[in-house]
């Protein structure tokens, strides 16, 4: 089965315009419009989550307003504010301006189709931002870059891959402690995190050794689908594209990067560099 990151990778590269440039810029904008707002009335607010009752009832713009809804209160907003404008940002830059969208959007849809289909189903009422679309992006970024570092409290410097572990857990605590099935709306709307990663997660997992004798029929047979699937010179590490699937496009390894690492044309100047 091939992973389906590979179709969403040949959609971007067929559609390279496709989806907003610089879509965190224009989210962290709203955001601090409707902090200001929210500051000056609280009750502004609450016209933007997302509530699949009022939806249902007419107040349709709430299906988009909730991306909007302020990510924190107080003066700690702009400081979370700023961090995923941060985080989107660098997404963006590394995987290009149609794969980001995807990502973020989504997760969008996905918590809306799930949050209408409960309530219709149910009949119970919740409301939501976009808290979870914000997660679902932060351990996208930790899943690429874990030991980047960043100052926490402007103070510590702790690698992205503790934070990530850290509201993973505080993640599967609220999973655990909602009742069914509004528990299973933060899954779903992280549900595209999966999407994105679960095949490089199951790459990464350790794998259990075994004593037991080895089918070398079934290996055999295992490593030479294994070449056939994977048979190129040169491999994109940003886009996955290889030499062989588009022998149109150029291929080169960057100097800057620690490693040897290949790029194709469109991402030899566009990524960040690895450090390790």
């Amino acid at each position: 089965m091939k992973d389906p990151m590979r179709y969403v990778e040949r959609f971007c590269y067929k559609h390279p315009y496709f989806g907003v440039k610089n879509l965190m810029l224009y989210v962290s904008v709203a955001n601090v419009a409707f902090w200001i707002l929210g500051a000056i009335n609280p009750v502004l607010l609450s016209y933007l989550a997302f509530d699949p009752y009022l939806v249902l009832h007419g107040q349709i713009w709430r299906v988009v307003s909730f991306m909007f809804y302020p990510p924190s209160t107080g003066l700690l907003a702009f400081v979370v504010i700023y961090f995923y404008y941060w985080i989107g940002s660098t997404l963006e830059q590394y995987w290009g301006t149609p794969q980001f969208n995807i990502y973020f959007f989504s997760g969008v849809v996905l918590t809306v189709v799930y949050g209408l289909v409960i309530h219709l189903i149910t009949g119970v009422r919740f409301v939501l931002n976009a808290q979870y679309i914000y997660l679902s992006m932060f351990f996208a970024f930790a899943a690429l870059f874990p030991n980047m570092e960043v100052l926490l409290f402007f103070l510590l410097p702790v690698k992205i891959k503790w934070l990530a572990y850290v509201d993973a857990a505080f993640f599967l605590f609220g999973v655990l402690t909602t009742p069914f099935p509004v528990n299973l709306l933060p899954v779903l709307a992280v549900l595209n995190f999966f999407l994105f990663f679960g095949g490089e997660l199951l790459r990464r997992a350790p794998r259990r050794s075994s004593a037991s004798t080895v089918n070398f029929r079934k290996e055999s047979r295992r490593i030479r689908r294994e070449q056939r699937d994977r048979l190129y010179n040169h491999k994109c590490a940003v886009c996955g594209r290889t030499d062989t699937e588009y022998p149109q496009l150029e291929f080169r390894y960057c100097s800057r990067c620690a490693g040897y690492h290949c790029f194709c044309q469109d991402h030899i100047n566009n990524h960040i560099h690895f450090t390790e």
